[in-house]
């Protein structure tokens, strides 16, 4: 082993890439970002974005890389030929399936994540019944490190989840099997394990070391949560474009709309993401300094308000409600008081969203770590403080840094290069 590794992380997010390289006692030495062009539907903007930052590197960096992995937007999912050509723009995780109600359950009677409307599998269907030709059907993650290695047949199992995979059994339900899109789904590789080598062309291309290891990453809220080194008694809230909520738990907890239970780094991870977020404050305010509208507020006061602010119609968590309508009005005069407001009912929403993590079987958090953009808001934080009734800490490592953690054990532990984890 090498006596200083740097290792890459690519962190997809809803509003854009991040990359971030950090050593071997997990420092970070250099991020970059930049938002999609085409926004989060276009894989090719994907590619580019990926390609324009890790050409912003230092040269002295890339030469060093020993290991790459990536995360992505848990959901979004694509259509590609064997080839990895997109046969279509990708399905964004918010795009809801209600019409496959009824299909889903014939496929997964027994529910799960992948039987709401919302799922992956309701866009998976959705897809098939629009391209008849050979097709493989990836999710953001996966076919980001399919491009890495030129080979498009696998997929990480975090991120398939609400695709059908079944972490505790380690299989497709059986009812996928005599499918005649059984051949579309990936082999599915454990998140930190070695999927192969960056391929001769993409090390050309990339000017990246030709023997730069590719290694199963995870979804973009999970790489979050790797870097908050939260305890067992903290909950990690992500702040970004959407909402999102996650829990580490000694066992699986038990199915719930909207949520998922994944395994990072030997742990269970159970958690769900809203479709609100962020995003609904730039919807709003689209030319309007967040943070400085956010200093009239007073957040020991309450606004009045009682909003939902959905960016459009539709729920995944805490409520799994494709239909749900989003509540913005009555706007008030004020701005500051509209926002006020607006975060009040994000505030609503992550207090739900624990209430429903904890009805599950996961212990309430005595703490909670922020992370995302909205950490750095002081007002929020108070406001969530005053609501929830438990001290926030904030936590501003981009994500992409956790899912290079990934990458990093998987260098330094060559024993946990299994092609698929054993249940």
């Amino acid at each position: 082993m090498m006596k200083d590794p740097l290792v890459l992380g690519i962190d997809l997010g809803t509003s854009g890439v991040r990359v971030s390289i950090i050593n071997g006692c997990s420092e970070l030495l250099q991020t970059e970002s930049a938002p999609y062009l085409k926004g989060l539907s276009n894989p090719f903007d994907w590619r580019d974005r990926c390609c324009s930052l890790i050409g912003r590197l230092k040269s002295s960096y890339r030469k060093r890389l020993r290991a790459i992995a990536v995360d992505g937007t848990s959901g979004t999912l694509l259509a590609c030929n064997p080839q990895g050509h997109p046969l279509a723009e990708a399905l964004p995780y918010s795009f809801a399936c209600p019409d496959r109600i009824e299909q889903l359950r014939e496929f997964l009677p027994q529910g799960g994540p992948a039987s709401s409307a919302s799922g992956s599998l309701g866009r998976a269907l959705h897809l098939l019944k629009q391209h008849s030709e050979p097709l493989l059907l990836r999710h953001q993650a996966d076919w980001i490190s399919g491009w890495l290695l030129e080979d498009w047949s696998c997929g990480e199992e975090g991120n398939n989840i609400r695709l059908g995979w079944d972490l505790r059994t380690g299989t497709w339900p059986e009812s996928f099997v005599s499918q005649p899109w059984w051949s579309a789904l990936p082999e599915i590789r454990a998140s930190g394990s070695v999927l192969g080598t960056l391929s001769p062309q993409r090390s050309k291309d990339l000017d990246l070391p030709k023997d730069l290891l590719v290694v199963a990453g995870t979804t973009d809220s999970n790489a979050a949560v790797l870097t908050a080194d939260a305890g067992d008694d903290e909950g990690i809230t992500v702040l970004g474009s959407t909402l999102v909520l996650k829990r580490f738990t000694q066992q699986p907890i038990a199915a719930g709309a909207g949520t998922s239970t994944h395994r990072v780094g030997g742990r269970w991870l159970c958690g769900g993401a809203s479709n609100a977020g962020a995003a609904v404050l730039k919807q709003i305010f689209p030319d309007i300094d967040i943070a400085e509208l956010s200093r009239q507020i007073d957040p020991d006061q309450c606004s009045g308000l009682q909003l939902l602010p959905l960016p459009k119609r539709g729920e995944r968590f805490p409520v799994d409600d494709p239909e749900l309508e989003p509540v913005l009005t009555p706007r008030p005069v004020s701005d500051a008081l509209y926002l006020h407001g607006l975060l009040e009912g994000l505030t609503r929403i992550e207090a739900a969203g624990w209430q429903c993590l904890t009805t599950l079987g996961a212990d309430p958090p005595r703490r909670i770590v922020t992370l995302g953009g909205g950490a750095r808001n002081p007002q929020w934080r108070r406001l969530r403080e005053r609501h929830l009734g438990v001290p926030i800490r904030s936590c501003n490592t981009p994500p992409a840094a956790g899912v290079a953690r990934l990458a990093l054990a998987a260098l330094i532990a060559p024993d946990k290069k299994d092609h698929l984890r054993e249940n």
